[in-house]
């Protein structure tokens, strides 16, 4: 196999999660290959040589992202430099597409082939996607099964390999030494909070969010804890919580067994909101752009359900709280609605079983990895 390194780049912390999961695996395979390239913690922790931290890339709108295109601009051209004299022999892009689509572009130009680790969802929006990638990608690694077949009459070499999430959700304790080691009280319901882990979605949610607990806590008596993203600055976070408002426990660990052990989670919408539903949490599905931002995007959605969760069941199970619709009050009354309704919950709880046979059990990092050597035999 090639003695050359492998380019590796996540702009989010689960693509860092799922890239990291990736190396690991193409560690059995060939543990001599090195990988350099943006990612986070884990991708480090994995054996990955960090060129460009991770959070460089986590930028949220159209609108927003402008003013930061200096700054990204200098991270591609450092990449392209180091991509020119590493020469490596293979690039696995993970997600970000509005970054990683561009830096196909240079590395297809400098003969470095291209995987695409979970692709853009051009089956929500901006379609015209697919002929950027046919004529930039070599092969496409898929995590939902409905994507196959958009992708091969695009004509696009792809593969589903599995969702990684299937292999990563595994939870260290039950709910009573959760709540245990929490110091949680075990007679309250607990409400897990997951405004986002880029410092845009933190801009645009917590505002919403915060008025949202009392209300809540009124109403059902919950005690709420915050899941804080590995990239977020905590004394950040800390500042957005009301002096006045109910406690708000904040970790930066055991998110899995916070989410499994919760009532309810309050999630702004992407993986998080996978992540509750696979572990049999119910959860209310949040998200808010910039006026500008959503109002230019709205014209390229071509989808009317918004969490992965409605999507992948076809129908709207979670509620949905987009743009104008995201409100306190409005967050509140769905949150109490669902705490006080056992029989809600457990209908929600049947429904997400069935996204799991969705998804099935096909091992996503190692097939993944199988894909990548034979890229590299190739």
């Amino acid at each position: 196999m090639s003695a050359r390194p492998v380019l590796i780049v996540a702009g989010e912390k689960s693509g860092d999660n799922y890239g990291a999961a990736l190396v690991r695996a193409f560690r059995a395979i060939d543990p001599e290959v090195r990988f350099f390239g943006v990612g986070g913690t884990a991708m480090e922790e994995a054996g990955v040589e960090r060129i460009v931290p991770m959070d460089a890339l986590a930028l949220i709108g159209l609108v927003e992202i402008i003013g930061h295109l200096p700054r990204l601009g200098r991270i591609f051209r450092r990449l392209a430099a180091e991509v020119k004299r590493r020469r490596p022999a293979a690039a696995i892009l993970i997600d970000s597409p509005d970054f990683n689509l561009r830096l196909a572009k240079r590395l297809k130009a400098l003969g470095v082939p291209v995987l695409y680790y979970i692709g853009p969802t051009v089956w929500a929006w901006r379609p015209g996607r697919l002929r950027t990638i046919r004529r930039r990608v070599r092969r496409m690694m898929l995590i939902f099964p409905f994507e196959l077949r958009i992708y091969e009459q695009a004509g696009i070499s792809a593969a589903f390999v599995g969702h990684p999430l299937v292999e990563r959700l595994r939870t260290t304790m039950d709910r009573c030494a959760f709540f245990a080691a929490q110091g949680l009280n075990p007679d309250r319901p607990l409400v897990v909070l997951m405004p986002g882990s880029r410092d845009g979605e933190i801009a645009f949610h917590m505002p919403v969010l915060m008025p949202a607990l009392a209300p809540i806590e009124t109403a059902t008596g919950a005690q709420f804890l915050m899941i804080k993203a590995e990239n977020l600055d905590e004394d950040a976070l800390r500042s957005g919580l009301p002096p006045d408002g109910p406690p708000v426990r904040i970790i930066d660990r055991g998110a899995y067994d916070a989410m499994a052990a919760a009532d309810l989670v309050l999630s702004s919408c992407g993986t998080a909101n996978l992540e509750a539903a696979l572990l049999g949490t119910p959860v209310v599905a949040f998200y808010r752009l910039s006026p500008l931002t959503y109002a230019l995007g709205a014209r390229l959605i071509r989808i009317r359900r918004f969490s992965i969760v409605n999507i992948l069941a076809g129908k709207t199970l979670v509620p949905e709280l987009i743009q104008k619709d995201f409100t306190s009050a409005a967050l509140a009354a769905e949150a109490v609605r669902l705490l006080r309704s056992n029989e809600e919950r457990e209908r929600l709880r049947a429904e997400f079983r069935r996204l799991k046979d969705i998804l099935g059990t096909a091992p996503a990092s190692e097939n993944a990895a199988n894909e990548l050597a034979a890229l590299l035999k190739s």
